[in-house]
């Protein structure tokens, strides 16, 4: 039982710190509501264990060989985390069923996972310290662990965004919200790239 505690303690110390996916996931809440932001909590949580299941199965040697993917996948990343800071950033402030804005999205959720350098040094991490010599039962035991784990950690950003919402009733303070997420995202991708 220790191991799955421990297990428990690097998942949620890596899933319910600040980053992009929970950025997203407290902006979803308060422009969306928690039930239409739970898309993106899934999304974020399958593309995130599915990252986390593929490394433990061997996917660090294929990032041992090639290096470069690393690189391609940090670019990539801020690239993204950029764009979604955008659509933010020029957000009109309108919150409800008139606004022609799609709402968060189970796909948008992984794509964030893959894209983020975050997810992949945690899953690096996390299956090296609890899983380093491939054992699958360590692996699935990890995964399944992580799943949770995550799933609520985002979740609770997502929540805490619908606790929000009820303070930004006007567009203009919705304009506020949203230009300060998105100066978060931004700052999250000038990170990537100087670290």
């Amino acid at each position: 039982m220790t191991v799955l505690l421990s297990m428990a303690a690097f998942a949620l110390a890596s899933s319910i710190s600040p980053g992009p996916v929970n950025v997203v996931a407290l902006s979803a809440g308060a422009q969306h509501g928690f039930t239409a932001s739970m898309r993106h909590v899934t999304g974020a949580t399958v593309g995130f264990t599915l990252l986390l299941l593929l490394i433990g199965l061997g996917l660090h040697e294929l990032l041992a060989h090639f290096p470069n993917l690393i690189d391609i996948v940090k670019w990539a990343g801020v690239g993204f985390l950029l764009y979604m800071a955008f659509k933010l950033a020029v957000d009109d402030g309108k919150l409800g069923a008139d606004k022609p804005t799609r709402g968060p999205s189970f796909a948008y959720g992984a794509a964030m996972q893959w894209l983020n350098p975050k997810a992949w040094l945690a899953s690096l991490a996390g299956m090296g310290a609890y899983a380093a010599d491939g054992d699958g039962r360590l692996v699935w035991q990890f995964t399944v662990v992580y799943f949770v784990v995550c799933y609520l950690s985002i979740a609770s950003w997502a929540y805490a965004g619908t606790f929000l919402r009820r303070y930004l009733q006007e567009p203009k303070h919705v304009r506020l919200f949203n230009r300060v997420m998105a100066a978060l995202l931004a700052a999250s991708a000038l990170y990537l790239l100087i670290a």
